[in-house]
């Protein structure tokens, strides 16, 4: 056991964090710190960390191991560069370089025992620096540095001038470079795009160490954690296996405690029935057998009510009319800002009913796609059409839809002036928003209250066509669970920007790659997009290197609208071959049954049985024989 963390309890005024909180991590063990916003995820670590004192319990931490922290924000600065702010992490090997380099050039001058005993400290010193990997460091940085998202060129940007997100990539770097036995993480991937995400996970299923991760990111924490530590209504709850494995274990649990507290209301309320009934006989015998009773039920040890782990937002998104099929067509869309070129000669369409996906790296133009269509700025060249009646609902990642000096109120209000106070005071009650809080300033909201105020504006415009960038940014799991289930239910046409890949598995239909400033088309969710990443960039969207082989296919090369109906095809093709296959199987399984009942005694003594059975057969090969020449071809 590596961290043994008992009893602890955390109240901050008269709102109780922690309760008897208790768990411990093993080593080498992946654990993952799971909870609704405000549960006091974050205050545990502090805890842990010793930043915070805790009001009372134990943290122990076995003995000489070590333990780094990443905490959600960082105050990195000073002129150094990103490469040399990582070899800070480095130091005692620098230093040992420095000293063994040193000695080389000494022992050109000496001789005799003084040689040998310079001898002996350089033997001593390269053994050391072999054993802690010296040889490899710049290696190990520069690997670090590319699997977290920075290229080549970003080594020499100063501390000094890099985003939040940027330093938090840096600190993370640092942090997994250290090597500490227990690493604590805070929403690591907050700031990673979609390959940096992956190289994490990887990273860290290989790490040696133990690992507790603070992370609303399930598709991240079904790949690396074995263990779910659940903060729910102050107390904590341990589960072993992954977030998949927690999320059906949870919901035994909580079935299982309705179904006992029910169980023992009943019970309780029947005994109370019967110690009236006896009561009222006005016997002695009857009083003194209610009497009995009312002892046994006192004894009784009343199970609490099952609680909800937070008061569940309620979204439900549905147009006000139907658009026509056409709602989107863009044509020859290129944007460049100075002389990075982001994108160019983009073209694509979206039919009604589709919820699409445009995925990428950070930096590819992604956001910047959205803002073109929602004419918050204009491209370069091309040009984009909407279809008939078509209605843009519009999420803003960074809230620019939403007015910094107005309240929550306001914001409604202001924007839907035909509501009365009730059904606004409704509408914001949905998204958690009750009394008095309606009136806080937008600009004193946390990142997840501002994301749930243009959640409710989107509710409310009844938008046939929503634009949605990074939409799941600051939301706990339970509410991205409540927004994957109003967009599956709702009947108009979805386009969004995400690094989410569990929401992307659960809500898109179809999946746009803004990958070497091209788009590559994916008609499936996340799992066929990984299926066929390689084969389809390779063919859509090669690198520079790769554009003179791919210029030699382009007799070959599709168009998009044939590049659309290629995969449309292929993933028919596909289901058809399953089905085909099921069939197969079903005919097959009834005609051993078949050989089966004939193979009886009473079987062979009923004539009607045996005529009906060989009928059966023979139709059950005529279909077969016709089944196994459709896989033939489909196959």
């Amino acid at each position: 056991m590596i961290l043994d963390c008992q009893h602890i309890t955390k109240a901050f005024g008269i709102n109780e964090i922690l309760s008897d909180a208790s768990f411990h991590l093993e080593d080498h063990e992946k654990a993952a710190l799971i909870g609704p916003n405000g549960a006091g995820k974050s205050t545990l670590l502090k805890i842990i960390m010793k930043e915070l004192p805790m009001d009372d319990g134990s943290i122990v931490l076995a003995k000489d191991k070590t333990i780094g922290y990443l905490a959600q924000h960082q105050d990195l600065s000073g002129e150094r560069t990103i490469y040399d702010e990582m070899l800070q992490v480095k130091a005692d090997i620098l230093e040992l370089e420095q000293r063994i380099r040193s000695i080389e050039l000494e022992l050109k001058h000496l001789s005799g025992e003084e040689l040998e005993n310079r001898l002996a400290v350089y033997s001593r010193l390269t053994h050391e620096f072999e054993s802690k990997n010296g040889y490899a460091y710049k290696s190990e940085v520069v690997g670090v540095l590319k699997g977290l998202g920075f290229e080549e060129e970003d080594f020499d940007k100063e501390i000094s001038t890099l985003s939040g997100g940027q330093k938090t990539r840096v600190a993370l770097g640092k942090l997994l470079l250290s090597n500490p036995d227990l690493i604590l993480l805070d929403e690591p991937t907050n700031h990673l795009d979609m390959n940096s995400i992956a190289w994490l996970e990887t990273y860290l299923l290989n790490y040696k160490g133990a690992v507790l991760i603070v992370s609303h990111d399930r598709f991240f924490l079904d790949r690396v954690v074995s263990k779910i530590i659940e903060i729910d209504l102050s107390h904590v709850r341990t589960f072993q296996g992954n977030y998949s494995d927690y999320s059906y274990k949870k919901a035994m649990v909580r079935e299982a405690e309705y179904h006992a507290y029910m169980n023992q209301q009943r019970e309780i309320k029947h005994q109370e029935e019967v110690i009236a009934k006896l009561k009222s006989f006005n016997r002695e015998k009857s009083i003194k057998r209610a009497e009995s009773r009312e002892k046994m039920l006192d004894k009784v040890q009343v199970l609490d009510k099952p609680q909800e782990a937070n008061v569940e937002m309620h979204l439900h998104l549905e147009p006000r009319f139907i658009s026509g099929n056409d709602v989107l067509t863009v044509e020859g869309l290129t944007k460049s800002f100075d002389d990075q070129e982001l994108f160019q000669n983009l073209d694509f369409e979206i039919k009604r009913g589709e919820r699409v996906a445009i995925i990428g790296n950070n930096g590819t133009g992604k956001t910047t796609i959205l803002k073109i269509l929602n004419q918050v700025i204009a491209p370069d060249t091309g040009s984009f059409a909407l279809g008939s009646k078509v209605h843009i609902g519009y999420y803003d990642q960074e809230h620019h839809v939403l007015h910094m000096e107005k309240t929550i109120f306001e914001e409604i209000s202001d924007d839907y002036p035909t509501l009365t106070n009730t059904e606004i005071r409704n509408v914001l009650a949905a998204f958690l928003f009750t009394g008095d809080s309606v009136f806080a300033p937008i600009s004193t909201l946390s990142g997840g209250e501002r994301g749930r105020v243009s959640l409710a504006k989107l509710m409310l415009s009844e938008a046939n066509f929503l634009i949605l960038d990074e939409p799941t940014n600051h939301l706990d799991i339970v509410s991205k669970e409540i927004l994957e289930t109003a967009l599956k239910n709702y009947t108009g046409t979805v386009l969004y920007v995400s690094h989410d890949r569990y929401f992307i598995n659960q809500t898109a239909t179809r999946i746009l790659d803004l990958t070497n400033q091209k788009l590559v088309n994916y008609i499936g969710n996340y799992d066929y997009y990984l299926e066929k990443k390689d084969e389809l960039t390779a063919i859509y969207a090669p690198e520079e290197s790769q554009e003179a082989a791919a210029e030699e296919a382009s007799e070959t090369k599709m168009t998009w609208q044939q590049q659309k109906e290629e995969q449309a095809r292929i993933r028919k093709q596909q289901n058809d071959l399953a089905k085909v296959e099921d069939a197969i199987a079903q005919y097959e399984a009834r005609d051993k049954e078949i050989d089966a009942e004939f193979a009886l005694p009473e079987t062979g003594l009923d004539v009607a049985k045996c005529a009906a059975l060989s009928k059966e057969k023979e139709e059950i090969a005529i279909e077969l024989e016709s089944l196994y020449e459709q896989w033939e071809m489909l196959a």
